[in-house]
C-alpha cells in the first residue's frame, strides 16, 4: 500500500537537471491516451454495442454517462484523501483499474455488469487526471515544467484524433468486444512502462492543502467553472452521439473518418491555443464558443447535406481542441496558490458535464430526435459565451489583465 512521506524522502524526490525524462513524461501521456480512449469509444461503437447488448444506442450512451459519474464523485475526495500517499504505487493502481475493468467490458454478455465497470473505470480515471500534471511538473525544474505539462497531456489529442477513429475501425472490423482487449493489453505494457521508467515521488502534507469553501469563494472561479460546464456540456451531448447525428448526412458508413477529422482539428485548436493563450485567454475562449455555435447552427440547418457537415465537424474540432488548456489555464490563473484545488473542480466540472451529455443527449435523442440535438447545443453555448462575456474583471480577463 502506499504510505505518506516523511521530511527525509522529500530531499531525495527533488527534480533532477540533468536530462528532459521523455520516456516517462510518454508514459503518462500513454495513460492520458487510454483513459480518453476507455471514456469515449462507446461513443464511436453505439451501433455495434447496442445490437450485441440487445439495448438502445441511448443506453450505450450512458456507458459514457456512467463513467463520468464516477470521475465526478471520485475527482476531489481522492485527490484530498490521498494527497500524502507517494504517488508511483498510486499512479500504477489506478492504471491497473483500466486492466481490470476494459477486460470485464470485453468479456460481459450483461448490460449491468458493464454499467459498474464503467463506473469504476471513471473512478481510476478521477485518481488519474488528479495525478499527471502534477506529477509531470515534478519531474524537473521549474523552467521545464511547463514543457513537461505539455509532453505528458499530448496522450488527449492523440486519442481523440487517432485512437478513436482507430478504435471504432477495429470495433466495425472484427468486434467491439476485440477493441476493449487490445485496450487491455495496452494497458498492461504501460504498467511495465511506468514501472521501468517513472520515478517515484512523495506526496504533499496536510497543510499545504486549500480549502474547497475557500477557493470557490475567489473571484472568477465560478464563472470559469460554469463556462466550462456548458461547453463541456453542449461538446458531449454531439460527442457521444455521433453515431445517430451523423446519419441524415449519408456519413455513417464514414463515422471512423467523422471522428479522424474532428481528431485532428482538435490537434490544430490545441496548437493554435498553445502558442496564443498567455496574451489572448480571453479572446480565445470567446472565440472558441462562438465557433463551436456556429458548428452547432451548420449542424441543425445543413446537417443533411454531407459537405456542411464534414465543415461543421471541422469547426467543433478547431474549437473544442482547446478547451481544456483555455480552461485550465484561466482556473490556474485566477486561483493563484489554491491553484491545484481549483484544477480538481475544472476536473469535476468537466465530467459532470460529461455526465450530462450522456444523459440530456439520450432524453433528446430518445423523445425529439436527432435534429434538436444541435439545437439544444447552440442554447447551452449563448449561455457559456454570456458567461465568459461578463466575466470580464476576474476568470477570463482581457489581455493585459492576463500577461
Amino acid at each position: 500500500m502506499p504510505h505518506s512521506f516523511s521530511d527525509d524522502q522529500t530531499v531525495s524526490a527533488r527534480p533532477s537537471s540533468s536530462g528532459f525524462p521523455t520516456a516517462a513524461l510518454l508514459a503518462l501521456a500513454m495513460a492520458g491516451f487510454i483513459t480518453i480512449l476507455t471514456e469515449a469509444l462507446p461513443a464511436g461503437l453505439l451501433p455495434q454495442m447496442g445490437s450485441d447488448l440487445d439495448v438502445s444506442s441511448s443506453a450505450v450512451g450512458q456507458l459514457v454517462t456512467i463513467y463520468a459519474i464516477g470521475s465526478l464523485v471520485a475527482a476531489i475526495p481522492l485527490t484530498a484523501a490521498t494527497q500524502r500517499f507517494r504517488r508511483k504505487p498510486l499512479l500504477l493502481y489506478a492504471i491497473a483499474g483500466f486492466a481490470l475493468v476494459n477486460t470485464v467490458t470485453a468479456i460481459t454478455a450483461s448490460y449491468g455488469i458493464m454499467l459498474a465497470a464503467r463506473f469504476f473505470a471513471g473512478v481510476s480515471a478521477g485518481l488519474l487526471w488528479a495525478l499527471i500534471a502534477g506529477y509531470a511538473a515534478s519531474m524537473v525544474p521549474d523552467q521545464l515544467k511547463g514543457r513537461a505539462i505539455a509532453v505528458a497531456m499530448v496522450g488527449t489529442p492523440l486519442a481523440l484524433s487517432l485512437g478513436i477513429p482507430a478504435g471504432t475501425l477495429i470495433g466495425t472490423t472484427i468486434g467491439w468486444r476485440s477493441t476493449f482487449a487490445i485496450m487491455t493489453g495496452l494497458t498492461i505494457v504501460l504498467i511495465g512502462w511506468v514501472w521501468a521508467k517513472v520515478p517515484d515521488f512523495p506526496g504533499t502534507s496536510a497543510n499545504e492543502r486549500a480549502s474547497i469553501a475557500g477557493t470557490l469563494a475567489i473571484i472568477g472561479i465560478k464563472p470559469i467553472l460554469i463556462v466550462t460546464l456548458l461547453f463541456v456540456l453542449a461538446h458531449n451531448i454531439l460527442y457521444t452521439y455521433i453515431a445517430p447525428l451523423v446519419l441524415p448526412s449519408g456519413l455513417n458508413q464514414k463515422l471512423d473518418i467523422v471522428l479522424l477529422l474532428f481528431g485532428t482539428s482538435a490537434i490544430a485548436g490545441i496548437v493554435i491555443v498553445g502558442y496564443l493563450v498567455s496574451q489572448w485567454l480571453r479572446v480565445l475562449v470567446l472565440a472558441s464558443i462562438v465557433l463551436f455555435a456556429v458548428a452547432a447552427f451548420i449542424f441543425g440547418s445543413w446537417g443533411n447535406l454531407a459537405q456542411m457537415f464534414w465543415l461543421a465537424t471541422g469547426l467543433w474540432g478547431l474549437a473544442f481542441g482547446g478547451a481544456a488548456t483555455l480552461f485550465q489555464t484561466a482556473a490556474a490563473t485566477t486561483s493563484g496558490q489554491a491553484s491545484a484545488v481549483a484544477q480538481s473542480m475544472i476536473v469535476t466540472a468537466w465530467n459532470l458535464a460529461i455526465a450530462g451529455g450522456g444523459f440530456f443527449g439520450g432524453l433528446l435523442l430518445d423523445n425529439s430526435g436527432v435534429i434538436w440535438l444541435p439545437w439544444s447545443v447552440l442554447v447551452l453555448l449563448l449561455l457559456a459565451f454570456i458567461v465568459a462575456f461578463l466575466a470580464r474583471t476576474a476568470g477570463f480577463p482581457p489581455r493585459r489583465a492576463v500577461a
